[in-house]
């Protein structure tokens, strides 16, 4: 046992150690960020004698005074914000926008295409169609700056339906009723290759009409006549082989290529095409209703009707003139319909102006492309303005007869073509424009065209 003295140092070393560990691990050392120091006692080796004097039993070495704690931190306040808070700017507002183009609530489009005739001819002052010149021109809105897009009746048909280019055999009204061998769909939707018949991946407005919940109809003037049993509607010749109904007949008009409709296979491969590639004379039953007038009317003049002076049946006569008498029963009918009353659009233009002959216009307008399907054209130097001499299937000019057009007006500013007509058709309906018609030159039709006062 160690001697009272031994052991009253001992005590005094622990409590003095105890004292400083205390003082660095407490809650304010911690704050203060001090750390903790350990401090290892060291191992007794033996008493040391107290040194004499009268409290000899209890005298030791003092204790280390505590250890001295850092003075708390004092942060000071920021002073207070003399005044009222600034006022946040003011928004910046965006620059004054034009007003967005509000198009007129055509719901029905009746769209008569001709033969093969130049401006001049329709719409001039020596025209031998005066009930088109005169009597349908001061009911309606001439556009004199519109041309056709290709040659061939049958390609710029195929254009105004789907926007696509033409093909070499289609530039020639199909004489072989043959499949379009494809190669690959480019990505303006324009199917590359050689034939006629295009396949299911070619668009039409037809096929976006009908996916948008509406209807349309091809009137195909006498294609019931002399027809076989079951080939009334959706005339067409076997699929591979020469076409029998390429020139007209002796005693049948109706020739394959003037119905675009049974070019595509996304509109002959099913039941739709029998029931709306129809015979012209299905139009005047439809029209009774609002109902039961379709979204898009396409009406078809047969060889002799359609006035590009081809052959017809014996003792009728051809050229524009004899088109007078198709004009004269299908335009009433429509303007006298409820369809066309809510918000109709009669739109009459030429497929081409003569490509052959003393008339010959190959002109084109509004950027007409480069089509992939033809041979590239001679390089010749660009026109100024948007008028090119060749490239193209002529000036035709177009006729809009509509509540919503000034009856007896001119649109001489703008100029379009078949592209900008399906464009504006499609946005009419609420639609994607197709092919061609989606090129940013391509500029439908607005105010300026649709020009009737609200």
């Amino acid at each position: 046992m160690p001697s009272p003295q031994g052991a009253a140092v001992a005590v005094m070393a622990i409590l003095a150690f105890g004292v400083i560990i205390g003082s660095v691990t407490g809650p304010i050392a911690q704050s203060a960020g001090i750390t903790p120091v350990l401090v290892e006692e060291p191992a007794e080796t033996g008493a040391t004698p107290p040194a004499a004097g009268p409290e000899a039993g209890f005298a030791a070495t003092p204790p280390p005074p505590p250890a001295q704690l850092p003075a708390p931190l004092s942060i000071a306040a920021s002073p207070p914000l003399e005044g009222p808070a600034p006022a946040a700017p003011p928004p910046s507002l965006p620059p004054e926008l034009p007003p967005e183009e509000v198009l007129p609530p055509i719901t029905h489009v009746f769209l008569i295409v001709l033969g093969d005739h130049g401006f001049e001819e329709a719409f001039g002052p020596e025209s031998p169609a005066p009930y088109l010149s005169e009597k349908l021109r001061g009911e309606g809105e001439l556009l004199p700056n519109y041309y056709a897009v290709t040659q061939g009746a049958l390609a710029n048909q195929i254009a105004l339906l789907s926007g696509q280019g033409p093909t070499p055999q289609t530039a020639a009204d199909c004489p072989e009723y043959a499949d379009l061998i494809a190669g690959e769909v480019a990505p303006a939707g324009q199917v590359e290759g050689s034939g006629c018949v295009y396949p299911a991946e070619a668009l039409t407005l037809p096929g976006q009409i009908a996916a948008a919940g509406g209807t349309w109809k091809a009137y195909v003037e006498g294609m019931a006549d002399g027809a076989p049993p079951g080939s009334e509607s959706c005339r067409r010749p076997p699929p591979g082989g020469p076409d029998q109904q390429h020139d007209a007949l002796p005693d049948n008009p109706y020739q394959t290529w003037r119905n675009p409709f049974v070019y595509f296979h996304s509109l002959t491969d099913g039941p739709e095409c029998a029931e709306r590639d129809v015979d012209l004379e299905q139009l005047a039953p439809d029209l009774s209703s609002a109902k039961t007038t379709p979204t898009l009317s396409y009406l078809v003049p047969n060889a002799c009707h359609a006035g590009d002076g081809g052959p017809c049946v014996d003792g009728q006569p051809t050229g524009l003139a004899a088109s007078q008498a198709f004009l004269e029963s299908v335009v009433p009918q429509i303007i006298a319909s409820s369809a066309y009353q809510q918000g109709g659009l009669i739109a009459i233009t030429s497929a081409q102006a003569p490509q052959a002959g003393p008339e010959t216009d190959s002109s084109a307008c509004c950027a007409t492309p480069a089509y992939p399907n033809l041979p590239p054209p001679p390089e010749t130097p660009p026109a100024p303005g948007p008028v090119q001499p060749s490239g193209g299937g002529g000036r035709v000019g177009l006729l809009l007869i509509s509540p919503f057009v000034e009856p007896g007006s001119t649109e001489e500013a703008g100029y379009y073509n078949h592209f900008t007509l399906l464009r504006s058709i499609e946005e009419l309906l609420g639609l994607s424009p197709l092919g061609y018609a989606a090129e940013l030159s391509v500029t439908p039709f607005d105010s300026s065209v649709y020009n009737a006062a609200p």
